[in-house]
């Protein structure tokens, strides 16, 4: 059996030690702190320009978010802005309509009835009568008027044109045996006023 190895005290382990430490020169130290600063620099800057671009980002979202808001009241006023102008244009063509209206029925008082007439005794013709309801006023013009109009649509009945001071000028009622039309223009009128109110409500809600 081999017998052990013996420490050996007096054995000097320092200069085995001495001899095996690394050595740098200064210039050698140097550039590796200079590129230990440099790689440290570089670090810095990229997490800088990423933060700065975290912050553009956020600064972009929230002026682009500002502006959607800003455009979307600026959206919401102008549409307001247009029902208003459009609902002030409506009631303008009624009134300007109101004014007109008995002008020019005073003007030509028997052109509505001359058309509602034509179209009427032109699939009358062999009614055997018509009798036309026409205001006072217009009782002695309408009488040539409608006859006229009879006689160019190839009517062959009897036309009897009656003065009725319940009908206004320009207004007509228009019978036959089994079937009648009126204009109205009060009524008329008045349906108009009600559908244009109606749009009014709720073009202004």
């Amino acid at each position: 059996m081999t017998a052990p190895t013996k420490f050996q005290f007096d054995s000097d382990f320092g200069e085995a030690r001495a001899a095996e430490a690394p050595k740098i020169t200064v210039a050698a130290h140097e550039a590796a702190v200079a590129e230990a600063e440099a790689r440290a620099y570089r670090k810095g800057l990229t997490a800088a320009e990423a933060q700065a671009r975290t912050e553009a980002e956020r600064r972009s979202a929230a002026a682009l978010e500002r502006i959607a808001t800003t455009l979307n009241g600026i959206i919401q006023k102008l549409t307001a802005v247009e029902r208003k102008l459009e609902a002030e244009a409506v009631e303008v063509a009624v009134a300007v309509a109101n004014k007109l209206a008995p002008a020019l029925i005073a003007r030509e008082p028997l052109g509505e009835i001359a058309q509602l007439a034509t179209s009427c005794f032109a699939e009358l013709r062999h009614v055997p009568h018509i009798a036309v309801r026409v205001s006072v006023q217009d009782h002695t013009s309408g009488q040539e008027v409608l006859g006229k109009i009879a006689t160019a649509q190839g009517f062959e009945g009897r036309l009897i044109v009656m003065a009725d001071d319940k009908v206004a000028p320009g207004d007509c009622r228009i019978e036959w045996a089994d079937g009648g039309v009126v204009r109205d223009s009060a009524a008329i009128s008045s349906l108009i006023d009600d559908a244009v109110a109606r749009y009014l409500t709720a073009l202004r809600q």
